[in-house]
């Protein structure tokens, strides 16, 4: 096939890249990458280079590049039907078939899913959702949310509010004023080094108690968390940590939602993170692993006693203004199926597991006595990296030093994809769950290598 060779003139001009430094982009000082093929866990550009892809897209492309049965399906769907709604009761054979797979496969105390496009739109439907819960039940004043400082949970107004990251809030008038944000539950950041785990938790469980208290608890709503935190670090919470805030926010009658956009479908070797932390939530937010990115499809999946109160909600104020053009758009739906699938055929969910446990080990053999390590963490397959100027003291480096993106740089020089995470010097991984301990030993070999040249 014949190159565009304006491609990177047409770029340039007239593309806007989410995540960007727009200004350096469109005078040329950072590259146009374009991606034309991948396969398993390698994607390619149209210069010919390989890159593996340790990241997986943006934590999505779960069961790795090229899978032809997922394909296949989009263009059996689109031939057959490529679009109908779903308003007033209507539904295809494709997205009703995945939302009983779905359900099939969320943890027992969750009743029906409702299909956005995004992560983002799927949190944002929760929020709306929480609203009108707190509203048929008569209690108008409770529609807080609390979120925590360092997680990710979209990018939009509300969203981009729950998100505790300073890049998504500065600028654009956000954090909006029914958002608050607790700590995160980070136990490398902690501030006092001489804490035990299990005192940390306690700090953040009475840092919870302190907001609650001062919001008062008849003003909150919702929790929402990441059984993971992703975007923040890529950190596992504390042993100890998801049963201590359940019971304040039981307490308190307070919903949870479990953000599981990348943590859903097998990520941690559990279906859900919150099997993996017996986390008994309101809300489940899914997306990426859904559909593995092969087409967009999002879901807001709501527990038993939330649907009771949007069944009595429209008995009493008719049908839920709630809707966007493309829920369970028939092509997404498709490519969730196939990739269910797909997942249980090639025994994804317990090759994550055990993959992930293999990553974390050789990564801290590795690097695990550099001096300039601070943390080697991971679950199932999430693993980071957390580089510091002083180990013996925690001493973090000048963020203007760009430490974190000069290791990226290096490892994406030998051919691997590795992600330099925000607010931190942190190299993070998350490659599809079809990795192999091979592939696995690439990564780290790489790893070790980039690490050796940037110090």
């Amino acid at each position: 096939m014949l190159k565009n060779d304006q491609l990177s003139e047409w770029d340039r001009s007239s593309f806007f890249h989410p995540s960007t430094h727009l200004a350096q982009h469109a005078r040329g000082e950072t590259p146009t990458r374009v991606v034309t093929g991948g396969s398993g866990v390698y994607i390619e550009d149209r210069d010919g280079t390989k890159l593996l892809d340790a990241f997986a897209g943006l934590y999505c492309v779960n069961v790795g590049y090229g899978r032809s049965e997922i394909a296949d399906a989009i263009a059996e769907q689109a031939r057959e039907l490529a679009y109908y709604h779903a308003y007033v009761g209507h539904g295809t054979e494709v997205s009703i078939t995945l939302a009983k797979m779905v359900m099939d496969r969320a943890p027992k105390n969750m009743s029906k899913v409702y299909f956005g496009l995004g992560g983002s739109d799927a949190n944002e439907t929760n929020v709306k959702l929480i609203w009108y819960y707190n509203n048929v039940l008569g209690r108008p004043e409770k529609k807080k949310i609390i979120s925590r400082w360092r997680g990710y949970h979209g990018s939009g107004l509300v969203t981009g509010s729950l998100t505790g990251l300073e890049l998504f809030h500065k600028k654009f008038d956000l954090p909006l004023d029914k958002v608050l944000h607790t700590v995160a539950p980070d136990y490398f950041r902690r501030e006092d080094l001489s804490q035990s785990e299990e005192a940390f938790v306690a700090h953040c469980v009475a840092d919870l108690e302190a907001l609650i208290e001062r919001e008062g608890a008849d003003t909150i709503a919702a929790f929402v968390g990441e059984p993971v935190l992703g975007t923040g670090g890529i950190v596992p919470p504390p042993a100890g940590y998801w049963k201590a805030i359940q019971a304040v926010l039981k307490k308190h009658d307070i919903l949870l939602v479990a953000d599981e956009v990348v943590t859903g479908f097998g990520r941690l070797g559990t279906m859900f993170g919150s099997d993996h932390y017996e986390i008994e939530p309101d809300f489940i937010t899914i997306a990426k692993g859904l559909t593995s990115a092969y087409a967009p499809l999002s879901g807001s999946i709501v527990s038993d006693r939330v649907w009771k109160v949007l069944e009595q909600g429209t008995d009493e104020f008719g049908a839920i203004g709630h809707g966007w053009t493309y829920s369970a758009h028939p092509i997404g739906a498709a490519a969730g199926v196939a990739n269910l699938q797909l997942i249980d055929k090639l025994g994804l969910v317990a090759n994550a597991g055990k993959v992930g446990a293999y990553f974390k080990s050789a990564l801290t053999d590795a690097l695990g006595d550099h001096a300039n390590v601070g943390d080697i963490r991971g679950e199932g397959l999430m693993c980071a990296v957390e580089f510091v100027e002083d180990r013996d003291g925690r001493k973090f480096f000048d963020p203007a030093k760009k430490v974190g993106p000069q290791i990226a740089g290096a490892l994406l020089s030998q051919g691997i994809i590795g992600r330099a995470m925000p607010q931190g010097d942190i190299l993070g991984f998350a490659p599809p769950l079809s990795i192999t301990e091979a592939e696995i030993d690439k990564v780290v070999a790489a790893t070790a290598k980039a690490v050796s040249e940037v110090f």
